[in-house]
């Protein structure tokens, strides 16, 4: 393994995460021991799950225990543990490393603010740094479970670049981790405060955690640590608890340490179910997104115990991908401890577990809906394209998640709080269906020619900017019985909400513009599939629609943005017969068809499109320009 002490540097980016932590990046500088102790946690459950499949690793000592101690003379405070330790490359790989993706996004969202620095630090489990908010040298003395006495490894370092690791001896397996406190952090040099900030930050902690005990020394005028040694914290899984002996502090504390965050979460759930199959669930909502939530295959939200044997930390199958912001636990009393994913995929009592944690984490979310309308405002704002993965993905649960959603519409202020039901609610006597227009961003559809006429009647629409929108619409087609219609697409039919008179009007208006529909359609060709007179529009000259069951204009963008073949859909040009431009052309011959051409390509650019020959739509307008000019 190499006997020679070996200097190395840190990995670019923990220089510059170093150089945060060590200007304070934390309000709470306290905070540090909560991540140590997380860490050796976190260690013990491993091993306890290797030792599954490998019961030899537990020969040396089958009970976990973290013991923190302290050195006045010394000025050190030392955290150990007894449970999977580090060999030489592993202390390497991961303290000498952010060993986790998207370090890029992480330090890109960076703001200097310190206090929204500090938000992200835990979302990419790099705790162990925190350490040097209070340490100018922090020493690591570990041995990996298996593996020899005179086989582990020291690391050390000062957090200015480099570190070191040589071999060392450690009689049991585990790791110690030791820091040298920096001046002015004297206050940490007393067990009372220790084990403050531990009944505070780590009292949920399921592995005691042991500190000696103190006694009064006459002779000296000072307490005085003795050799008998104390549990303080309550070392019980907090989950296993009643719910009235868990305190909200506890509660928010412990999602801390499974969440590896430092906020507090949104909400929870908390439940004991019994039945066929019994398990415990204790579920978060966060109060934000991490950075990698839109990767599908990041599943690290819930763990999985098996009567309280840490099984897995990121078993996908226990919730759906469009819930893959939850974060938790979820300790059964059905499934084996040899539980493999195998085992999971197929096993109908993780198919139950997942149901019922589905329909509890919708139902948390329907009461922050109801009663919390500003968190759920929040947690809409974080997750809300994520969630409405699960109109396409979950059937059995798609009216409740619709009832979940959240829009703009031309009724709002721009914020997305408009419920399908609030529509619904809204909509005229007359109105049948929940009109709709999607676009590539808010102002341009609330500037889309589309919306014209609707205004005009006072009717509602939602507005729809969401890169996932598109794929939602495919599946949800309707709400309490109304059908979802898209203002852009097909013949635009009002019902009862155009009056007999207008109908009557509208008949007599394409029969006086039969002629020039026809022309139009004749100069343009192949280019449109059909022109037409529409009362959709009050101020615009034209617009292109496609036909109800036709891909949209938007997502047709959107597949050609992502560089996927589109086949082509040929657009229907409506023009208004109202417009002083259209009034026109009905007496227009020499240059009929440039103004068809202009029409067909203003209409396709107000509706966001791209024109396939925009040199030779400048030209043409250009052109019609010096033409008004010189009959002016």
């Amino acid at each position: 393994m190499g006997a020679d002490k070996e200097t190395l540097s840190f990995q670019a980016e923990v220089k510059q995460l170093l150089h945060l932590m060590v200007h304070s990046l934390y309000s709470n500088k306290e905070i540090f021991l909560r991540e140590l102790i997380s860490n050796a946690s976190d260690a013990c459950d491993k091993l306890r799950f290797e030792a599954i499949a490998h019961p030899e690793l537990l020969q040396e000592d089958k009970d976990f225990v973290i013991r923190v101690s302290f050195d006045k003379a010394a000025r050190t405070i030392t955290v150990s543990d007894n449970g999977i330790g580090m060999s030489r490359e592993e202390a390497i790989q991961h303290l000498g490393t952010i060993a986790k993706s998207g370090t890029r996004e992480f330090f890109a969202r960076l703001t200097g603010d310190q206090q929204k620095d500090a938000q992200l630090i835990g979302q990419f489990g790099v705790g162990f740094y925190s350490s040097f908010m209070v340490a100018d040298r922090v020493t690591v003395i570990s041995r990996r479970a298996g593996l020899p006495v005179e086989q582990a490894v020291k690391w050390e370092s000062d957090g200015t670049g480099e570190f070191t690791v040589e071999p060392a001896s450690r009689a049991e397996r585990g790791t110690d981790v030791i820091l040298h406190l920096k001046e002015g952090e004297d206050e940490l040099l007393s067990r009372w405060k220790l084990a403050e900030i531990l009944r505070k930050y780590s009292d949920h902690i399921a592995i005691p955690i042991r500190m000696k005990k103190e006694r009064w020394d006459k002779d000296k005028n000072e307490y005085v640590l003795t050799d008998e040694e104390e549990t303080v914290n309550q070392a019980s899984a907090l989950w296993a608890r009643p719910k009235g002996e868990i305190s909200e502090q506890q509660y928010k504390e412990f999602y801390k340490h499974v969440a590896h965050d430092f906020t507090d979460p949104l909400a929870w759930t908390h439940n004991r179910v019994e039945g066929r199959t019994e398990y415990i669930q204790l579920l978060y909502i966060p109060s934000r997104a991490p950075f990698d939530i839109w990767d599908r295959h990041q599943r690290h939200g819930v763990k999985l115990y098996v009567r309280r044997v840490f099984i897995m930390d990121d078993a996908e199958q226990l919730l759906p991908a469009y819930l893959r912001f939850v974060r938790g636990v979820i300790d059964s009393n059905d499934l084996p401890l040899n539980v493999s994913r195998e085992i999971l995929q197929e096993s109908r009592d993780v198919k139950a577990i997942r149901e019922g944690c589905t329909k509890r984490v919708l139902g948390l979310l329907e009461e922050l809906s109801q009663d919390r309308k500003d968190d759920y405002a929040k947690f809409w704002a974080e997750f809300g394209q994520v969630l409405k993965e699960g109109i396409g993905e979950d059937a059995a649960n798609r009216d409740r998640i619709a009832r979940l959603l959240r829009f703009v519409s031309t009724a709002s202020d721009g914020a997305p709080t408009v419920s399908l039901a609030d529509y619904v609610a809204r909509m005229k006597p007359a109105q049948k269906a929940i009109y709709y227009l999607t676009a590539d961003s808010l102002e341009a559809a609330r500037n889309s020619p589309h919306l014209e006429i609707f205004r005009k009647k006072g009717v509602e629409v939602l507005l729809l900017t969401d890169r996932i929108d598109e794929w939602v619409l495919s599946f949800l087609t309707e709400f309490d019985g109304k059908p979802l219609a898209s203002v852009a697409k097909g013949d635009l039919d009002l019902g009862e909400l155009a009056d007999a008179q207008e109908k009557e009007q509208q008949q007599k208006i394409a029969d006086e513009y039969k002629e020039l529909v026809s022309k139009l359609k004749e100069a343009l060709g192949d280019k449109v599939k059909e022109v037409r007179v529409t009362l959709r529009l009050t101020d615009s000259p034209a617009c292109v629609v496609v036909d109800r069951d036709e891909m949209s204009a938007h997502l047709q963008r959107l597949l050609k943005a992502a560089g996927q073949k589109v086949p082509p859909v040929v657009p229907i040009l409506e023009i208004n017969p109202q417009h002083p431009l259209v009034q026109r052309l009905k007496f227009e011959q020499a240059k009929l068809s440039d103004w068809a051409h202009l029409l067909l390509e203003q209409a396709q650019l107000a509706e966001g499109g791209q024109l396939q020959d925009p040199a030779a739509f400048v030209r043409r307008l250009n052109t019609l320009l010096l033409d008004a000019g010189v009959k002016a």
